[in-house]
Parts: C-alpha cells; structure tokens; sequence
C-alpha cells in the first residue's frame, strides 16, 4: 500500500492518548462465556443495553475463545467522557508522504480515507448523512463512553462516544505473535475499516437487531461479519477516494495488500481462535463467525461494493 504524496491529511481524526493513563484503572475483565461483545440486562418491557463494546476479536490472554467486557457485569458506562486531544500530538502528520514514512500518519491516512468514503457511499446507499467518529489510540488502558477498557480487549468501537480504539501493540503482540496472522500495513487497514464499519451499524441502526448473542447463526455473528463486509466495500474504492482537494489518499493497492486483510479476517475466526487456545471447536460459543466466513463476506463488500450485498441480516447462510 502506498499514499499519495500529495494528499493532505487531517490529523484531528485520530486522538493520541498513549501513555496517559487513560483513566481506566479499576475496571475488571470477567470472561463472557463466548459473549459477543454486548452487555445486556432484562429489563420491564424487553431487553435494556447497559453497556455496548463492539470488540474486533474474543480473544483476550489466552481465555479460552471468551469475550471481556470493561466496567464488570451490568456496569453502567462511564459518566465522564473520554478526554479529546484534538489529534495535536499527530500534527505532524500533514501530507501522503508523511503518511508513508511515518505508522502513525499512515493510519491518520487510512482513517481519513475510510471516512472519506463513507461521507460519500453512506448518504448515496442508504439516504443517511455520516457522522465522523475519531479513532483513539492509546496504550495500556483508557476511559471510553463504554467504560474502562486495556489493551487486551482488542481494536473496538464504542456507540456511545461514536469512537474507535486501538492499541497498536496489538497487531505484534496479539494479531501476529498469539494469533500467528502475517501482519502488515493492510493488516491494520483492515482492523480499522471493520470497526468504522461498526460505526455505520451504529448510525443506521443496525445494533439494534441484535437479540442472540452467540452461536454460528447469532446475531452478534451477523453483526461481525457485516462489519468485515463492509470493510470490502472500502477497499474495494480505497484507491479512488479523494481528499478535500482532489487528491486520492491511496495510489496503490497490490493484491498483497488485499491478502494480508483476509490473512488478518482469517486468524480473527472463532474457529481458529478455538482451535488455538483450547485446542477444539464450538460453534455454540461462536461470537464472529469462522474464519472462512470472516474471509468471504470482505470479498464479498469487496466485490459488490454495496450496503445491500453485505446484509448478513436477511441472509439465509452466512
């Protein structure tokens, strides 16, 4: 993957709070039993979501396939917002070729380039207007909308501060070193285009229709893989997306590039999870669909391009 030079990011997309503290201390992380990421409790009239945490994987420390949670079981999110940096510590990160020296400016461009298209496709596909939502980045732990979460929660997306979060470290730690994926570039692209997809879920509504939480044909998993999917439906147009001036932010994008997402889509699969921390396969307990499923439904936005081809909801075999 390579940026065009002459693109000119916007670097207050993306907040550095690494080494901040974060304000998350205190918070547990108590195994889920494969749960999907979604925190409910019964309530008069139906279900009431207490806490909404849409995380990239259930893997966290080598659990066993299960999922955590921040601020424990039927916590409240935190009254005090995440603190906005305004994205000054990346100030640095102005032009494409910034962004080709620099990992930190390239995942401002990657941002700004995700964004960019969803400005575009989302009022033209659904007659909806997007809402920018900033990406986080931090270290150890942090205080979201959602409550304390750290780093072994994984890349996530919290609804209620319309946020994304990601600790760098772990695509070395987690993504490559525990969960033996390939890594590279378009590895990270891929993580961040899965959870702005999230983001649009959460704009149209989408959340939800989310009643089951686990199982091959859950609702949460309907709700992963269509964030992967619609993943695709970027990359697919990563290389025509344009700033603010005309100017693309992606020049090119090798079919390299594009196996290093279904590499990173494969090793995120409840089944190779499974298989690799507790050496057997449950589908029962499934939160994100296998890792064939996760590989299929990105090249499937990546060849429709479109909201309706990545409706996992209304499919009947995911």
């Amino acid at each position: 993957m390579r940026f065009n030079p002459k693109a000119r990011l916007d670097s207050g997309q993306v907040q550095n709070r690494r080494g901040s503290g974060g304000g998350g201390g205190g918070f547990g992380f108590p195994a889920g039993g494969g749960g999907s990421g979604m925190k409910v409790g019964g309530g008069i009239g139906g279900v009431i979501v207490v806490i909404i945490i849409i995380v990239l994987t259930q893997f966290v420390g080598g659990g066993g396939g299960t999922s955590s949670l921040p601020g424990g079981a039927g916590g409240a999110a935190s009254d005090s917002g995440p603190v906005s940096t305004g994205g000054q510590e990346l100030a640095h990160c102005r032009t494409g070729a910034d962004a080709n020296q620099d990992p930190d400016c390239a995942r401002v461009a990657v941002v700004n380039s995700i964004q960019a298209y969803w400005q575009d496709a989302l009022p033209d596909q659904a007659g909806r207007r997007y809402a920018e939502a900033d990406t986080v980045i931090f270290s150890d732990q942090v205080g979201t909308g959602c409550g304390g979460a750290t780093s072994d929660v994984g890349p996530f997306y919290c609804p209620p501060d319309q946020q994304v979060y990601l600790d760098t470290t772990f695509f070395e730690d987690m993504l490559e070193g525990q969960l033996g994926g390939k890594g590279g570039d378009f590895a990270e692209a891929y993580v961040l285009a899965h959870e702005y997809g999230h983001h649009i879920q959460n704009l149209l509504g989408t959340m939800g229709r989310v009643r089951t939480q686990q199982g091959a044909d859950s609702d949460a998993v309907r709700l992963e893989l269509q964030a992967d999917c619609y993943a695709g439906m970027w990359s697919k147009f990563a290389t025509e997306v344009e700033d603010a001036d005309g100017e693309v932010f992606i020049s090119e994008l090798t079919q390299e590039d594009i196996s290093e997402a279904l590499d990173s889509a494969r090793a995120v699969g409840d089944d190779r999870i499974q298989q690799k921390t507790s050496g057997r396969v449950n589908p029962d307990q499934w939160t994100h669909g296998s890792a064939e499923q996760r590989m299929r439904w990105f090249e499937t936005g990546r060849a429709k391009g479109s909201l309706q081809a990545c409706d996992t909801f209304g499919a009947r075999s995911l």
